[in-house]
């Protein structure tokens, strides 16, 4: 089966924060891993979002060029996406000139199709800077709940979509002022020409009960009123419009950051040497396709990019044939996770309320932020994270329990025989585990692939508890004697089973030290990992970037492999490290500015 995994795209006004890959990241990779190994034909794409007015003042901010800042914020996010194991196929960006072209054949073919429409509409500009203000950036009180921190596109209290225009008592984020309104001819996206098919599209994938309820419901919300939604802006940093006559403006970000889905296949299939490769998941009816990314997105990946889509196919009210990529597929189900906030309050990279991924992973590796993410992130719901909870998790459940049990296992049969020995007659206490850990496979992999993969560690660490069990009832340290081997060497072949298949099962979750367990029990490079390399752009030889990418084709099966008799083990090294409790003190004085 062909599975597209669209990741999404981080913006480049800054490093990424752990809030940020609790939402696209992690989840994401996990899924991949694991649909790569259940021998499904995965392609992970993404890359950084680098246009819109934001960055515009993040440049001026920095005194920097707009070009220099992206290429600044695009190398520090793919070195922390690489360094946390996210296994893209393609992580690019939205400067490429591939990318500009794709864009430019979705709106054309949109045009064409009669679903981009031209309408004057009251554009907000700072009156200090004469600029463009992007509507997130413009916030005030909501007409419809009275929240007073709404934004110009959207009201995160009640979710519904606004214009700038729609704000009570408006003001801009960047300095407080009062925007001025101008009149502005735009393309606008008709939405409601497209309603129907959208409507349609929702309720297929409502029937199919895959997506969930938060999700589908906010989508089915924001159906019941779709109006005409403007996707270019009086700006000068971005996607030029492919139409005469509109060289002062640009098209706007919304529209242009969800082809990169598209863009980036296209790209992939353009640096492997197979540039048609791509149309194997895009013009593929079977294709099943999952969108990463936090609630905030919802709007655009369950509405807007939907719209693209099938207004470039013509397949709205109006009509129309599709253009040269063909017809696209929509979307099987957009993933949309809650927020990993910071304690009771969100982060805030304004308000100083932040860890940095990077921070994170110098200082304690990626598994252990991995494994708190896919253990306590907010899968369906927002989530606290606290440094108590990050270390008490780290203590008792990966080092106490699954990094106990790797330990112990290779320990022993290290002390006792130096390699995996070859067992006697199984009793039943040792078929009872063996046959619970490999009946993980199908309940894991069936929670994985249905998007609970909070569910799906809790059911690996619970069989983790089941084999430290194990070793507490058949207590084979005290197995001692020459009559007493046989018995030995069948327990500690059963541990080295069970520790090797549940490795297999915590290698989506766990790669880095999945990689690690492996090699204790003679295997090597057991969970491919991905890897930064810098490239020409295709279209333009001046210009070069880092891009992530990786070969995920020795990926292991799901599925139990026997341990190798005879494989030698020598005495392990910790797997985890134990945290001091004065890290929660040492990371709490960070975050209030008390240490350097």
């Amino acid at each position: 089966m062909k599975v597209l995994s669209a990741v999404a795209w981080p913006y480049t006004n800054g490093p990424r924060h752990i809030g940020h890959v609790a939402g696209f990241g992690v989840p994401s990779d996990v899924f991949s891993r694991y649909m790569r190994m259940a021998g499904h034909d995965v392609l992970m794409v993404s890359g950084t979002d680098e246009h819109g007015t934001p960055i515009l003042v993040l440049a001026d901010q920095e005194g920097l060029g707009v070009q220099e800042v992206v290429d600044k914020y695009n190398r520090v996010i793919v070195e922390d996406l690489t360094d946390l194991g996210l296994s893209y196929d393609l992580f690019t960006r939205t400067t490429t000139r591939n990318h500009y072209a794709v864009t430019q054949e979705l709106f054309l073919g949109n045009l064409r199709n009669g679903y981009l429409i031209e309408q004057t509409t009251r554009t907000a500009v700072s009156p200090t800077t004469g600029r463009t203000l992007p509507d997130r950036y413009i916030e005030g009180t909501c007409p419809i709940c009275g929240y007073k921190d709404a934004r110009g596109d959207q009201c995160d209290n009640c979710g519904n979509q606004l214009d700038p225009t729609d704000l009570i008592d408006p003001r801009s984020k960047i300095n407080g002022e009062t925007p001025k309104f101008v009149d502005s001819k735009h393309f606008f996206l008709d939405l409601p020409a497209l309603a129907e098919a959208l409507q349609s599209w929702l309720d297929e994938v409502d029937s199919a009960g895959t997506w969930r309820p938060g999700v589908i419901n906010f989508a089915k919300g924001i159906a019941q009123d779709m109006h005409p939604r403007a996707m270019t802006r009086d700006i000068d940093w971005g996607i030029p419009v492919p139409v005469d006559g509109w060289d002062d403006k640009r098209l706007y970000v919304w529209f242009d950051a969800v082809v990169g889905y598209l863009s980036a296949a296209i790209e992939w299939a353009r640096r492997i040497g197979d540039p048609e490769r791509w149309r194997e998941w895009w013009n593929n009816p079977e294709l099943k396709s999952y969108y990463f990314q936090g609630k905030d997105n919802i709007t655009f990946h369950a509405q807007i990019w939907p719209a693209e889509l099938l207004g470039y196919m013509g397949k709205g009210a109006r009509g129309g044939e599709p253009g040269v990529y063909g017809d696209l597929q929509l979307p099987t189900e957009v993933v949309a996770s809650g927020f990993l906030n910071l304690g009771a309050g969100q982060f805030s990279t304004s308000r100083g309320n932040v860890i940095y991924v990077k921070d994170v992973l110098e200082r304690y590796g990626p598994d252990a932020i991995r494994y708190f993410i896919c253990a306590a992130g907010p899968e369906q719901q927002d989530a606290p994270f606290t440094w108590e909870d990050f270390v008490q998790r780290n203590n008792s459940e990966l080092v106490a329990g699954w990094g106990n049990l790797v330990n112990r296992t290779a320990a022993m049969i290290a002390k006792n025989f130096g390699e995996i020995p070859t067992p006697g007659a199984l009793e039943p206490i040792d078929e009872a585990l063996l046959a619970q850990v490999r009946a993980g496979f199908d309940t894991v992999g069936d929670l994985l692939a249905g998007q609970r993969q909070k569910a799906a560690i809790a059911e690996v660490m619970r069989l983790v508890r089941e084999a430290n069990k194990y070793v507490s009832d058949t207590e084979p340290f005290k197995l001692k004697g020459d009559d007493q081997r046989e018995r030995l060497a069948t327990v500690l072949h059963t541990l080295a089973q069970s520790v090797v298949d549940l490795n297999t099962m915590m290698a989506p979750f766990l790669p880095h030290s999945s990689n690690q367990v492996a090699a204790v029990f003679g295997v090597d490079d057991f969970m491919p990992m991905p890897r930064v390399d810098e490239v020409t752009d295709l279209d333009d030889e001046a210009r070069s970037y880092p891009i992530i990418t990786g070969d995920y084709s020795a990926t292991p099966k799901w599925q139990s492999r026997d341990v190798i008799l005879g494989t030698p083990i020598a005495k392990p090294t910790p797997i985890f490290a134990k945290l001091d409790p004065s890290v929660v003190e040492e990371e709490n004085a960070r975050l209030a500015g008390t240490c350097a």
